[in-house]
């Protein structure tokens, strides 16, 4: 992956985040009140918001640790994206899936625990 690859994946989750925190605040506001799952759609949109810019803070990075990068990048898409379906569903047991996605977003955080910087003399 490029960094302009990695640079758009994390603006393009970005963008998402601040899309769907709108639509689930406007848009889906009866559907999740229906659900009550205001505070689920709310938490997904958080986590989003706090990966995505770590995507992008990491895709700014020489050279580029495609490693923490894609685990984000899952961790958004596992954690968030359970947490949108269920919240507009109502179906419990996709909250099965969540934990799958925060266990990347630890994954992901504990490779920069690690490894916070790879080398280029290597």
């Amino acid at each position: 992956m490029s960094h302009s690859a990695a640079l758009r994946g994390a603006a393009i989750f970005g963008l998402l985040t601040v899309a769907l925190g709108a639509f689930g605040a406007h848009g889906l506001k009866d559907v999740l009140n229906a659900h009550q799952s205001m505070a689920i759609w709310e938490k997904a949109v958080f986590y989003q918001g706090i990966h995505a810019v770590m995507l992008y803070l990491l895709a700014g990075r020489q050279p580029l640790q495609k490693g923490p990068w894609w685990l984000f990048a899952v961790g958004i898409l596992l954690f968030s994206g359970s947490l949108y379906l269920l919240a507009v569903s109502g179906m419990r047991w996709l909250g099965a899936i969540t934990p799958f996605g925060g266990i990347s977003f630890l994954a992901g955080w504990l490779w920069l625990v690690i490894a916070p910087r790879k080398s280029t003399d290597n």
